[in-house]
């Protein structure tokens, strides 16, 4: 199997700010002649960035490659150069096959044309013959449910609209390779998962797609290899969960179990009078390096320093997806218990008898408040835990891939009916 893509020492290199103008001719002609003396023109390496540098790697036919990465990283510069909308300063790109891409709400669509005119444009701009447009052309309306509208001109169309068809239209006109940005982040819930579910239909039909996101669920669930670009370079290239742990690691810190993890500078709610400045959790069990496990006990200890001795109503741990649906959610309140806390610091432990969730890596928040509501300390998204496998051979256990919630079950066959 060749590769679709195959990039070799990329590089791609902006300009910071814009060159000296000069007002007038005499200027011009006057540091022209000093130049030879003053290095005035010489480029100044400071004034130079480069978002993209030495990439080298190849992606297979067929394959589906995420890619992630914090803003500013270089992710939409690597797209820019695959999809030729900008070239590399250095290196090369090689593409084998047509390309459809969705790099940005409507990329390619004329404002005054029509639903249905863009839609041809579009295909013509792919490549296709009009032949091939007309058999898709219903079903590429169908799924981004523009039916009423194909003949309004698209300037018109709502966000939500013009996303939906743009997307349809780069996904149905059947590209050897298919490149999405993050721009279904726009798109609302039940539309991002009607896009994540082509997708994967597309590349069950044997077709490339490289998939750019800030959703790590969506990544770990459709790619089968991630990349990880950190400041213009490929810092990780593998398996989504190793690739994905690492980039959390790297944007959120160290949150090993059975380490101390530092929450005084973590962005943070509240009026301050008690706050989470410290955090540790272990599931005690040396046979997963006191990982947490599905079904399995997690320990956390909480350091909390409060101003003043005070009684706290709620304290609350919850743990998200990293898409940030509430999975788990563990309050004093529910147990009708308050916090006793001391001047300066203080220790409390939240034991968690069974964690029921699938391998993966999930989101941890806390939160300190009283019975009336008021929040003394609120950390959205405190660190991280990963949840390891740990299958029984004696039963099922469902795998991150296929739900978030584990659940334990046996088949047992019956005697067939005579």
């Amino acid at each position: 199997m060749g590769s679709a893509i195959s990039v070799r020492g990329l590089g791609k290199r902006y300009r910071i700010g814009a060159p000296r103008r000069h007002r007038t001719l005499t200027e011009a002609i006057t540091a022209a002649a000093r130049a030879p003396f003053t290095g005035i023109t010489r480029p100044d390496d400071d004034q130079w960035l480069w978002a993209v540098r030495e990439m080298s790697f190849d992606i297979a036919r067929s394959e589906v490659v995420g890619v992630i990465g914090g803003n500013g990283a270089g992710k939409s510069t690597l797209l820019k150069i695959l999809t030729r909308i900008t070239d590399p300063t250095e290196g090369s790109a090689r593409i084998e096959g047509r390309v459809g891409s969705l790099l940005e709400v409507g990329t390619g669509f004329h404002q005054e044309l029509t639903g249905r005119e863009n839609v041809y444009l579009n295909g013509a701009i792919l490549g296709m013959r009009t032949a091939e447009i007309d058999r898709r052309f219903d079903e590429i309306i169908a799924f981004a449910e523009t039916e009423r509208f194909v003949d309004t001109p698209v300037k018109h169309y709502s966000t939500g609209m013009y996303m939906r068809l743009a997307f349809s239209v780069a996904a149905h006109l059947e590209p050897d390779i298919l490149i999405v940005d993050e721009v279904l982040a726009v798109g609302d819930g039940a539309f991002q998962r009607k896009c994540l579910g082509h997708m994967h239909d597309v590349a069950h039909e044997g077709r490339t797609v490289l998939f750019v996101s800030h959703n790590m669920d969506a990544v770990r669930r459709l790619c089968s290899r991630v990349l990880l670009v950190d400041g213009g370079r490929i810092v990780a290239d593998g398996d989504p969960g190793s690739v994905i742990a690492s980039y959390l690691q790297r944007e959120g810190g160290p949150s090993r179990p059975g380490h101390a993890i530092d929450l005084r500078t973590a962005s943070r709610a509240g009026s301050g009078e008690a706050r989470f400045v410290a955090a540790c959790y272990t599931s005690l069990d040396s046979r997963f390096a006191n990982h947490a496990y599905p079904e399995g006990p997690v320990t956390f200890t909480l350091t909390i320093e409060s101003d003043a001795a005070r009684l706290v109503d709620s304290m609350a741990l919850k743990v998200s997806a990293i898409s940030g649906t509430g999975l788990v959610h563990a309050d004093i309140m529910a147990l009708g218990e308050k916090l006793e806390l001391r001047p300066g610091i203080n220790t409390v432990t939240l034991a968690i008898h069974q964690l029921h969730l699938s391998p993966g890596t999930y989101e941890v928040g806390l939160r300190l408040g009283d019975w009336w509501g008021r929040t003394l300390d609120h950390i959205e998204s405190a660190f991280t835990i990963d949840v390891v496998d740990a299958s029984d051979p004696g039963f099922g256990v469902t795998h991150r891939s296929d739900g978030v919630v584990p659940c334990r079950f046996r088949v047992v066959q019956g005697a067939s009916a005579a």
